[in-house]
């Protein structure tokens, strides 16, 4: 979910440890996201703003008042700024890149549009390229999109895709920082990830073959691509290089802590000014651009970063004290269950240090973690492929998400509610592949 990787920390070294009832707003947080929409539309499209907010409150004065330790919600915001500007910058940027795709929609055709955006977002992240894809997808299946269509996008393309390279995905990128080698990863997960990307892009053919109705505009010639906005291709590129801005990755970057943004977020607020003005205003128009979806998902994330402070804490803390007993089985589900609602990149590092600590091995040492992963590198894949895999089992599990459901419901889609997604496409269709990908591979 977050990509607060500079500013990234160890829950556990917090001493303070919150009480059970500390989790209470998070979990009131979740349930208005999920029923708000359904029972109380009106109320909740107006209000989220305000109920966000405040539910975010208690926690803050809980940590800095009864804690005395403002120490976790404050790396909290930092996550936050940094996973926000993120986002936005990815999504003004791609919002001047307008792709357009003449050719008639066909099963076949969507699932290689899907392989596609799954191997790209390996390059770009499963967030880069969920900006730059989810508006052409929509667009080509126009007149038969539904929404297992988005559905699918988001367990392809946002989640599953981005599994190979610290790129994809944001714990993966944690690892890389940590001191997993770069290609590492692809080595041991290809495989994995192919036969559930395979197995879910065969269940969506099996959908889209059902999908019967007939575009509104049956498309009659050859087969043609259009491309606006290119110059913020370059943009686009200069906020993927900005990724690598970080002093723990390249020394001579200047830390300017105390200052709450780094080198790395000045840059991409810079791109998101600067592509704005500067965007092909032909290809914001096709777009139908406008900041409705990232300011749903501002607000909402802000909430959601504050609240879940006290259930991360707990977490690491339990992973860390209960390490030495659990299996690879256990930190396959572990790690993904949680990654489903919670922030998987301090998920995927709790769940590391548990591991490297049944060896007596130190996560902050670069030179243990290569050992570990060498000597024992089923944990590290373990955890690696469910921290990413299960962040499409919700809405929030990874950041992505949450934005592509925005874009598809501002383009006219309605989408299924937090537990329909759950009930209707995660449950039955999602977590079957995960459990097969348990029994080939982890059991």
């Amino acid at each position: 979910m977050a990509f607060g990787i500079a500013n990234h920390f160890t829950l556990c070294e917090i001493t303070a440890l919150p009480s059970w009832w500390a989790v209470i707003p998070f979990l009131t947080l979740l349930l208005c996201i999920a029923l708000g929409p359904v029972l109380f539309h009106k109320i909740w499209e107006k209000r989220y703003p305000v109920i966000s907010i405040v539910l975010a409150i208690p926690v803050t004065i809980y940590y800095s008042v009864i804690l005395q330790n403002f120490n976790g919600i404050y790396h909290s915001l930092l996550e936050y700024t940094s996973f926000i500007v993120f986002l936005g910058s990815l999504f003004v940027a791609t919002g001047g890149i307008h792709i357009g795709v003449q050719t008639k929609a066909t099963p076949v055709f969507n699932v290689f549009f899907l392989l596609f955006g799954a191997i790209i977002a390996n390059i770009i992240g499963t967030t880069g390229a969920s900006m730059l894809l989810i508006r052409p997808f929509l667009r080509i299946n126009k007149g038969r999109v539904k929404p297992y269509h988005v559905v699918f996008f988001i367990f392809i393309v946002s989640n599953v895709g981005g599994a190979l390279t610290p790129v994809g995905d944001p714990p993966l990128f944690i690892g890389y920082l940590r001191g997993v080698p770069f290609f590492w990863i692809i080595g041991h997960v290809w495989y994995i990830w192919l036969f559930a990307l395979v197995l879910l892009l065969a269940i969506f053919y099996v959908y889209d073959r059902g999908n019967r109705h007939t575009p509104e505009e049956e498309f009659i010639g050859k087969f043609r691509i259009t491309f606006k906005g290119r110059r913020n291709l370059l943009f686009l590129l200069l906020i993927l290089g900005a990724v690598f801005l970080d002093p723990k990755i390249l020394p001579w970057i200047p830390d300017i802590h105390p200052f709450p943004l780094g080198i790395r977020e000045l840059v991409m607020l810079g791109v998101i000014f600067a592509s704005y003005i500067l965007a092909n205003k032909e290809a914001h128009h096709h777009n139908e651009f406008h900041f409705g979806p990232i300011k749903e998902v501002a607000i909402l994330f802000f909430g959601i970063f504050i609240t879940m402070v006290p259930a991360l804490q707990l977490i690491s803390v339990w992973a860390a004290r209960y390490g030495a007993h659990l299996t690879q089985s256990s930190f396959y589900w572990g790690s993904g269950v949680l990654s489903s609602f919670l922030d998987n990149a301090p998920t995927y590092l709790s769940f590391l240090s548990a591991a490297m600590g049944k060896y007596g091995m130190d996560v902050n040492s670069g030179i243990e973690v290569l050992q570990f992963i060498n000597s024992t590198p089923h944990y590290v894949t373990a955890i690696s492929v469910a921290s990413v895999f299960f962040g499409a089992m919700t809405y929030i599990g990874n950041g992505p998400n949450f934005m592509v459901k925005s874009i598809s419901e501002h383009s006219g889609i309605k989408m299924p509610s937090f537990f329909s997604y759950i009930a209707i496409f995660a449950l039955p269709v999602l977590l079957p592949v995960f459990v097969l990908v348990w029994l080939l591979f982890f059991l």
